[in-house]
């Protein structure tokens, strides 16, 4: 039996990869707005939940979610996209070997949690299912928020393999709860050209502020996809996927030139600073 996802054609593919992107780096810029801390967060996971939340959207409101996350496609268009998208990445992990015990694994897992006896729409629960594998559970928020509370983060910390498990803390959902929606994504692979360890050694690392941190440091030569603006330079590093060939997922590593140019660039949007060189490497999604 065939679903949407099927026809879905590579045009209105690499329309949903492209936005993806854009939306990724502008949400970057924003999440980075002030913040002197690490940071780290899956901007197709973010993109993939906001677009199941999108499926019920209309009007006013659904104009202001497709402009905020760079939609192109039309509604009817768009979830079909997403789940061919989601059906590519999980097809892409098949029988990849592991090597020294690291499998490749790529799990990406939606779920919405609804109130007990709420009249939920029933074609809106069946696109959620139909093009993104989003199970619905129903939970007793009203009698109970922290049980139901629990049991979501129970299914996160599977999903994630244990690297999740306090989602909602205390409070996060209470009597008047009527639905979350959750999305997991874990990603563990192999690189293709691995470092050597030996090779890892204390070297300066330098701050925005000019000053200098001494960090183990890995070495490797190799000929590598690469890209560079006037500020900032980037590199592409493959995984390992099948009969040892590069995978199509691969890290893209984007650093300033200088301190200073990254002062200089601060102000403006990644998604038109950064995105023209990045196409020159392999475009895909980012995760």
């Amino acid at each position: 039996m065939g679903t949407a996802a099927d026809d879905v054609s590579t045009s209105e593919l690499a329309s949903l990869v492209s936005r993806n992107t854009s939306f990724a780096l502008d949400l970057y810029r924003a999440l980075t707005e002030g913040n002197k801390e690490n940071l780290f967060f899956s901007p197709y996971s973010i993109s993939l939940a906001l677009a199941m939340t999108y499926a019920g959207a209309r009007g006013k409101t659904a104009a202001q979610m497709a402009q905020a996350l760079h939609f192109a496609l039309p509604q009817k268009r768009l979830h079909p996209s997403f789940g061919a998208l989601s059906w590519a990445l999980a097809k892409e992990g098949e029988e990849v070997p592991s090597l020294e015990g690291r499998p490749f694994k790529l799990r990406v897992a939606s779920a919405l949690w609804g109130q007990e006896g709420h009249p939920f729409l029933p074609e809106f629960l069946e696109l959620l299912v139909q093009n993104y594998g989003a199970g619905f559970e129903r939970v007793d928020f009203a009698v109970d928020p922290e049980k139901a509370r629990l049991i979501i983060n129970a299914w996160v910390e599977e999903k994630t393999e244990g690297k999740i498990r306090e989602l909602l803390e205390p409070g996060d959902v209470h009597r008047l709860t009527r639905l979350v929606l959750t999305n997991a994504i874990y990603f563990n692979a192999a690189w293709h050209d691995p470092f050597d360890e030996k090779l890892t050694s204390p070297a300066p690392f330098h701050l925005l502020d000019g000053s200098q941190v001494l960090v183990p440091m890995m070495h490797r030569t190799e000929l590598f996809s690469y890209a560079e603006g006037v500020d900032y330079q980037a590199v592409e590093l493959p995984y390992r996927g099948r009969d040892g060939l590069p995978s199509s997922f691969s890290m893209v590593i984007v650093l300033p030139k200088s301190p200073a140019s990254s002062r200089r660039s601060k102000g403006r949007s990644p998604s038109k600073s950064y995105a023209p060189s990045l196409g020159n490497l392999r475009q895909k999604p980012w995760l």
